[in-house]
C-alpha cells in the first residue's frame, strides 16, 4: 500500500464524494469502538494471567507464537498438564489428530478430529506464522512437509508441533530449544551431498567433493 500511496490519493479526491466520506468516517469509527473493546478485554485477560507470566513469555519464544496465542494456550490447557498422560493425549484433545475412517481396506478420510476450537485455531494461527519465518525449524518442517503432503497437511503437522512442544516446556518448566533451519541437512550431511551432485551431473557438469578442513 505505500508503494501505491500516491494512486490511492488521486483515487480519492477523484472518485469519491461527499457521502462515501461520511460512509468511510462512520466505519472508522466502528474500527476504532471495536479496537477499544479488544485492548479492554486483552488487558483484563493480561492482568488474570499476571502470575503465570513467566510460563507465557516461555511459550513465546516458539516460533509463531506470541503472547496472545500464549493466553489462550494458557486459558485453554492450563499451567499444569497431568490430566493429559502424553502430549499425544493432548494433541488428541485439541482435535489435531488425523481421522481414521477405514473400512475394508480403503481410507474414507483422513480429515482431523473435532476437538477444542479455539485451542486448535490459535495453534493453526502460529504455526501459520512459523511456517513463513526464516532460519528456523519450524519453517523448515513446513517447506519439507508443503512439497510433498500439500501446505493444508503441513501445516497442521507444523502446528501438533508446536503443541507438542508446549506440553513438555509446561510439564519440565524448560525454554524452547530451536534445532535449526539446517536440521534435516544434518541429519545425514553425505546422503544429501550425493543426491545434489546426481542433480548436477544432469546438467552435465563434472563434480568433486572433498571435505572441509
Amino acid at each position: 500500500m505505500k508503494e501505491k500511496e500516491e494512486r490511492l490519493r488521486a483515487a480519492l479526491q477523484g472518485k469519491m464524494e461527499e457521502h462515501h466520506r461520511l460512509i468511510l468516517s462512520q466505519l472508522l469509527a466502528d474500527i476504532a469502538g471495536y479496537e477499544e473493546q479488544v485492548a479492554e478485554v486483552g488487558a483484563l485477560i493480561a492482568q488474570r494471567l499476571q502470575k503465570d507470566q513467566e510460563l507465557l513469555d516461555r511459550l513465546d519464544d516458539i516460533p509463531g507464537v506470541n503472547q496472545r496465542v500464549a493466553q489462550v494456550i494458557a486459558a485453554e490447557v492450563g499451567t499444569d498438564v497431568k490430566r493429559f498422560p502424553t502430549a499425544e493425549h493432548l494433541i488428541s484433545w485439541a482435535g489435531m489428530c488425523p481421522g481414521n475412517n477405514e473400512s475394508a481396506g480403503k481410507r474414507r478420510s483422513s480429515r482431523i478430529k473435532p476437538g477444542n476450537r479455539s485451542l486448535r485455531a490459535a495453534i493453526v494461527e502460529a504455526a501459520n506464522a512459523a511456517g513463513h519465518k526464516k532460519d528456523c525449524y519450524l519453517s523448515a518442517m513446513y517447506h519439507r512437509l508443503a512439497g510433498k503432503r500439500g501446505k493444508k497437511r503441513a501445516l497442521i503437522a507444523v502446528a501438533r508441533t508446536i503443541l507438542q512442544s508446549c506440553y513438555h516446556m509446561i510439564q519440565r518448566g524448560t525454554r524452547y530449544q530451536d534445532l535449526g533451519a539446517n536440521y534435516y541437512e544434518m541429519r545425514n550431511p553425505e546422503g544429501l551431498a550425493k543426491h545434489l551432485v546426481k542433480r548436477i551431473e544432469k546438467l552435465g557438469f563434472a563434480v568433486t567433493i572433498a571435505k572441509a578442513a
